[in-house]
């Protein structure tokens, strides 16, 4: 099939495609490597210790947590309009990480990302969210980071929710691979084990407003709250 006129090329969609895997790849050192958002509580209570109950827990933090907070988050900054609603849903969705270390550490991510992304894939919408940040209209949460780079690279929305839900899936296994620890091939395991997950939380968001965003299965929040005063850690959250 042709392109029509307003088709991308094939070198275009390539292009966009390398872009995407370059802003979500697990060696942009954006610090996530330093975070286990809350595993690391289940690992101290007993709760995680090998690869089968680390992979249960991934999936209940894809379906109950990352569904209903970065993954719908993505989508919104894909509907903004102006630059005021991403100042709006930079509010909320910093707000709703209740817990203080996922809160300060979504923005730190954060921040990291959209400095490395400016200067390689900006655009009017990344422009916009960084002159924000800067000006402490906003406070550069990762997920809306993500959303404007993905979103000024023409990124299609569901490619840019299944990229960042399947790199924080990534991250967190080889922090786990790391914590526990598990084996590489385990990890390797796992990953590829929760690739359905990956696809459900896109399908899921589809139908997700803002209304919906931060509705977090507590056990995972006080989990994380726990871990601030928690005896020994190798891990930021």
């Amino acid at each position: 099939m042709q392109n029509t006129p307003t088709d991308p090329s094939e070198p275009e969609m390539l292009s966009r495609l390398m872009g995407l895997l370059q802003l979500t790849d697990s060696a942009l050192p954006t610090g996530a490597f330093s975070h286990s958002l809350g595993f690391e509580t289940y690992m101290a209570r007993g709760e995680v210790d090998g690869e089968d109950t680390f992979r249960q827990w991934l999936r209940m933090f894809v379906e109950q947590q990352l569904t209903f907070t970065d993954a719908t988050a993505v989508r919104l900054a894909y509907r903004a309009s102006e630059d005021g609603d991403l100042v709006d849903l930079d509010e909320l969705v910093t707000a709703q990480s209740l817990p203080r270390q996922i809160r300060d550490g979504g923005v730190t991510m954060g921040r990291r990302l959209l400095a490395i992304g400016a200067e390689t894939h900006g655009g009017r919408w990344t422009e916009a969210y960084g002159r924000a940040v800067d000006d402490g209209r906003c406070q550069g949460h990762q997920a809306v980071s993500l959303a404007v780079l993905a979103r000024d690279l023409g990124v299609p929305v569901d490619q840019a929710v299944t990229a960042h839900v399947f790199a924080s899936v990534v991250s967190l296994t080889q922090n786990a691979v790391r914590g526990i620890p598990l084996g590489q091939n385990a990890g390797q395991r796992i990953i590829a084990a929760l690739q359905p997950d990956v696809l459900g939380a896109v399908e899921t968001s589809r139908s997700l407003d803002i209304r919906d965003l931060g509705a977090v299965s507590p056990g995972l929040e006080i989990a994380q709250m726990v871990h601030e005063r928690q005896r020994a850690r190798l891990f930021m959250s």
